[in-house]
């Protein structure tokens, strides 16, 4: 069996380092403006801003998360963890997927209730806060849209200071309409917005991480087209036992049986198909089982030993 793998660990490393950078400064942020939201929605009476408050704090558990994620993915492979701690990235994000979901279900409720009973909402105070907080979340996100989001990880991060962002934005312009109509039934509708937002994200990270945990070949290959590709070697008889999965972000994987003409030289042919899986179809880690093709001349004999 042959092991085919690149030394490409450094450079992620290096990219997890400016990644975790990155992902502290936006914490940072986002924890501070987040004590004075909770503190003017109250103040305020605004299910908008609350929303927003209970939307930060998913960030900063999200963000916390994946700076842990991201910690335990750089340590090496060890003992029983052979491919390391690469999936605790894809755990984390599949992690902030579904805590916006979750928090989207409760805030369609509670804009629910406030759209068939109104109270009074302070439109000055949640125009002024959802200011600050566009100006805030503007900051992380331009500060996470410099890490690497190739990395799930890194793209839950990212997605939910986007979100807290464009939910920020409906806020002020809720705020303004409350401020110049007195009407308080556009707070709630600004969170079913918020909400909106908050599932449509959520779905798109349960749904790649999904894929990866459930080893579905990585977006972008067939395996039909990989195996069609492998057989069009005028040496290759037979290829089977092929799978194609992703271990962990930039890090999809084959491993394949193949079998070759009985005159062929399995270890040219094994260099040839790693050439071609790394050139077309961009797969640096594989594993190739290369072996001869029985002729069907050849003789079979049963070692039944000496039974004297």
């Amino acid at each position: 069996m042959h092991v085919h793998s690149h030394g490409s660990g450094h450079a992620h490393d290096h990219s997890r380092v400016k990644d975790r950078r990155a992902i502290a400064i936006a914490l940072g942020l986002i924890v501070t403006f987040m004590g004075v939201e909770v503190a003017a929605g109250v103040a305020a009476g605004s299910l908008a801003l609350l929303a927003d408050a209970g939307h930060m704090l998913t960030d900063a558990a999200a963000l916390g998360a994946a700076l842990v994620a991201s910690r335990l993915a750089s340590r090496p492979a060890r003992g029983q963890w052979t491919f390391g701690f690469g999936r605790a990235e894809i755990l984390a994000a599949q992690a902030n997927g579904l805590a916006l979901l979750l928090l989207g279900i409760w805030i369609v409720y509670s804009a629910g209730r406030r759209l068939a009973h109104p109270p009074a909402v302070h439109g000055g105070i949640v125009l002024v806060v959802a200011l600050v907080g566009v100006a805030v979340n503007l900051a992380a996100t331009l500060v996470l849209a410099r890490a690497d989001r190739s990395s799930l990880n890194v793209q839950g991060a990212f997605v939910h200071i986007a979100t807290d962002l464009a939910a920020f934005a409906g806020t002020a312009v809720a705020g303004a309409l409350v401020l110049l109509t007195g009407w308080s039934r556009f707070d709630p509708i600004a969170g079913l917005l918020v909400a909106a937002l908050m599932v449509r994200s959520s779905w798109s990270l349960i749904r790649e991480s999904g894929r990866i945990f459930l080893e579905a070949s990585p977006a972008g290959i067939d395996p039909d087209d990989v195996a069609r590709a492998l057989v069009a070697d005028p040496d290759v008889a037979e290829v089977h036992d092929l799978h194609i999965w992703t271990v962990t972000s930039g890090f999809p994987a084959l491993a394949a049986h193949v079998l070759v003409a009985p005159g062929a030289d399995c270890h040219d042919a094994r260099r040839r198909l790693d050439r071609l899986l790394e050139e077309r179809f961009h797969l640096h880690h594989t594993t190739l089982q290369v072996d001869h093709l029985a002729r069907r001349s050849q003789d079979v004999a049963l070692d039944l030993g000496d039974r004297r």
